[in-house]
């Protein structure tokens, strides 16, 4: 199968085999305007996250892909199915998912947030950067508005086998150089 796909590459002409690689550009520009796309309509940096871990089951569980959204002017409630939140914290690259425990809001509009995993024993100050006791709206990425259940195993497999993801991307771009139309 890869010698075919090699064998049609080579007797591809100059002409067509940019013709390929605009195709394969035209794509991934398409992906990026789709995703800055709905960064503008969630409000959201990050409109689509995966679950790495299993600490908001049974809510959600390891490779679900959920849908964020994160209009600033929403009020936050208190351990309501749709105040799950996700959010960075400073020093960790990865963002987490977790339910909003409890919640402090002052007089100047300002708010103030604890979060916990459903599945954890204790509450997120362990995970928050050195000194902080509470989230605010500016830690916040998004909050959680619906799921596709483990729709996001294959990220998680990219991520933990690196060979598995190189392999996955040079099939695609192989595809995509050796489909003609």
């Amino acid at each position: 199968m890869i010698q075919d796909a090699i064998n049609d590459l080579k007797r591809l002409n100059k002409r067509q085999f940019l013709y390929q690689v605009l195709s394969f550009g035209m794509i991934v520009s398409s992906a990026l305007m789709i995703w800055k796309g709905l960064m503008v309509l969630t409000g959201s940096e990050s409109p689509i996250v995966v679950v790495l871990s299993g600490s908001m089951e049974p809510a959600f569980h390891r490779g679900d892909l959920l849908f964020l959204t994160n209009y600033r002017n929403e009020p936050y409630l208190v351990n309501v199915d749709l105040d799950i939140v996700v959010f960075k914290v400073e020093g960790r690259d990865i963002p987490i998912v977790h339910r909003v425990l409890k919640l402090h809001e002052k007089e100047d509009g300002s708010v103030k947030f604890l979060t916990k995993g459903d599945n954890n024993s204790v509450d997120d100050r362990g995970l928050y950067a050195p000194g902080q006791l509470w989230l605010t709206k500016n830690d916040v990425v998004g909050r959680a508005r619906g799921f596709l259940p483990y729709v996001g195993m294959v990220t998680i497999y990219m991520n933990e086998y690196p060979k598995f993801k190189y392999g996955v991307l040079a099939c695609l771009g192989l595809y995509v150089l050796v489909h003609r139309e």
